[in-house]
Order: structure tokens, then sequence, then C-alpha cells
């Protein structure tokens, strides 16, 4: 029961309707998905990982943790990896993305990192090999830019960063296995880390 003293029950705020306009929370995006261009209407809140899966209908990366610590959904957002669950898609405008189905070449050519790791039997369920896949992609970039990691001795030697065993589990330190294939994955890591190739993409060698 209201009482003399009680303050005014509050009214809606002025100017804002009681229900914004659908447009009010979505935007037009552009994405450079493997390659091709790709036009969406998407609702601010919705993660470039839902995008590509939900959107796109390209399920390869996965959704793990949906917190950023698993890497199971790990992408290249121009070139770098990136835990896609943790990027806004709308951030994203005009930004090239490679998700593990633009690896291999239109022609069905294994990407190098896919082929070692076939040969060394570097997956079991599969989960999370897309991630581990693009994860390992940026780590040779990034590896072959001469960027130190934790473990780097020297962390101003100048060129190519050495891919011991070492050097190889801390930079995919953050792309986690249920199964524990971590030896297999390292030991394919290393094996592709040799092919300059590795470090590249179909898409990227289309353009």
């Amino acid at each position: 029961m209201a009482h003399a003293t009680d303050p005014p029950a509050p009214g809606p705020a002025h100017g804002t309707p009681d229900h914004a306009a659908a447009g009010d929370h979505r935007s037009r995006v552009s994405l450079r998905v493997n390659g091709a261009r790709r036009d969406l209407d998407l609702d601010h809140r919705v993660t470039l990982l839902d995008a590509l899966r939900e959107h796109l209908d390209l399920t390869g990366s996965k959704k793990g943790c949906d917190h950023g610590q698993c890497g199971a959904c790990t992408v290249l957002v121009d070139g770098r990896r990136a835990n896609s669950c943790l990027l806004l898609a709308v951030a994203l405008d005009g930004c090239g993305i490679t998700t593990v189905e633009g690896l291999a070449a239109p022609d069905g050519a294994l990407h190098p990192l896919q082929r070692a790791f076939i040969e060394h039997d570097a997956f079991q369920c599969g989960y999370c090999t897309p991630g581990q896949l693009c994860s390992a992609v940026g780590a040779l970039r990034e590896a072959a830019a001469g960027h130190p990691s934790h473990v780097t001795a020297d962390a101003a030697q100048a060129g190519p960063a050495v891919l011991t065993a070492q050097e190889i589990r801390e930079r995919l330190s953050g792309n986690l296995c249920r199964c524990g294939a971590y030896p297999a994955i390292v030991r394919a890591v290393a094996d592709a880390g040799t092919d300059p190739a590795a470090t590249g993409t179909s898409v990227e060698a289309a353009v």
C-alpha cells in the first residue's frame, strides 16, 4: 500500500520508447571469410564464433569453454590467431578471417600442418584439432618473425625463433586437448615447421 511520503514511481525515461527499434541493436558487418566477402546483419552481442557457426555454417571452429580458455575456437584474424568466442563480430568489420576450412587448397591439397597432424597421429577425438591447427599456423608465423615466447632464452635474438619442443609447447599452451595428444601435436608442429609453406594458407596464396 502506498503512503503519502512514498516517492512517485519512476516513469519511462524521456525520449526512450518502451520497445527500442530492432535496428538499434543490430548492425551490418562485412567480413572476408576464407577469401570470400560475407555480409551479415547481426545483433551486437553475436561473437565471431557464433557468426561463423550459426550464420555462415562454418562449423569447423568449435565451441568448447566459450570463455577463451580452451582454444578450440581459434581462428586467424588478419593473419593473427585469436579466440573467436571472445570477439564481437560487429567489431571486426572489414577484417579477414581464416578458419580451418580455409587452410587446405581449393583442389583439396592439405595444408602442411594438416598433413603433419595426420602423419603423427596428433589427434584423437578431433574436437580441439581445428583450433590447434589455426593456432599452430599463427605460432609458426610468430616464430618465423622472430617474436620471442616466455621460454625463449635470448629474447633479443635476431631472426626466426628456434622451434624446440619447449618453444612449441609454450606457444601452443593456450590450446587444450582433452585426449592428451600433446606429444604428437608437438612432433607434428615441429615437422611442419620445417616447411616454409606452413606459415601460409590457401586463401592468402590465392590473393
